[in-house]
């Protein structure tokens, strides 16, 4: 003899189905991907000690010290995008000019700092980094990766790629009891954030406000709490989160580390 289950049991059981299914859904990773090639200039500033590169306008301090060394450019504000561009990569390579290496296929750099405009000269005559021109400022030694210093200024193609970074996210703290100030490094993926949030141990999540270049602020007692940050990256929307950061004794004037990234 047959038997049937009730209507009100089957559903159950599709239902049940169905949990256990999106309970083992592998969700993936968001990979940031190289963008198409386009035209635009390049510059340098600095010397051959890439000295003037340091600082800058996306805070990133020494540059040598929190890994980015020579490899960088200031941005002309097209690009720069009121500092939400820090951190990005670009591939670079010297486009039809005599000055180009034609050995060499391109150099890497990472954007850190701001090539500001010169309101003083036409955009075609010194103003190199005036709106909406596209242009790298480059520093001298990666200038020179691709071309003969001497030129001055050369056409380029770019395109926007994946930064590599090795190990995890690291945050710089700044401010005092009041006022936290992160300078968040060492960025892989996209290189780039839209949004960050901080948690303390005692505290729900706390929407941070973008303050410049590659800096959030909260304006929170967080003192005497371990600290969490969740970042949500500019280009590829990715949100991550980077649990106990910093401990409970946390200070400013240090800077710590996570284990997680972007990819």
């Amino acid at each position: 003899m047959a038997s049937f289950l009730p209507s009100w049991s089957l559903s159950f059981l599709f239902t049940s189905w169905m949990l256990v299914t999106l309970s083992r859904t592998v969700v993936a990773k968001v990979i940031y991907r190289p963008s198409p090639w386009h035209l635009a200039h390049a510059t340098f500033y600095g010397d051959e000690t890439a000295s003037e590169t340091m600082g800058g306008a996306c805070g990133y301090g020494n540059l040598f010290v929190n890994g980015y060394g020579t490899d960088t450019a200031a941005l002309s504000s097209t690009l720069f995008n009121n500092g939400y561009a820090c951190g990005t990569c670009y591939q670079i390579k010297c486009y039809g000019a005599s000055a180009c290496f034609r050995n060499v296929q391109f150099t890497t750099v990472t954007a850190t700092n701001l090539c500001p405009p010169n309101w003083s000269q036409d955009s075609n005559a010194g103003g190199w980094c005036n709106p909406p021109r596209t242009h790298f400022d480059m520093s001298k030694p990666a200038f020179m990766k691709i071309a003969q210093w001497k030129a001055g200024i050369i056409p380029v193609m770019y395109r926007r790629v994946p930064c590599i970074r090795a190990g995890g996210l690291r945050f710089s703290f700044q401010g005092n009891g009041y006022w936290l100030l992160v300078y968040v490094m060492n960025v892989a993926g996209g290189g780039d954030i839209a949004n960050m949030w901080v948690k303390g141990s005692r505290s729900g999540w706390i929407k941070m406000s973008h303050n410049w270049g590659a800096s959030y602020q909260a304006f929170a007692t967080l003192g005497g709490q371990a600290l969490s940050f969740r970042i949500t990256s500019y280009t590829s929307k990715e949100t991550i989160i980077a649990w106990n950061v910093a401990p409970s004794n946390w200070n400013v004037g240090l800077t710590y580390k996570a284990n997680v990234n972007f990819h």
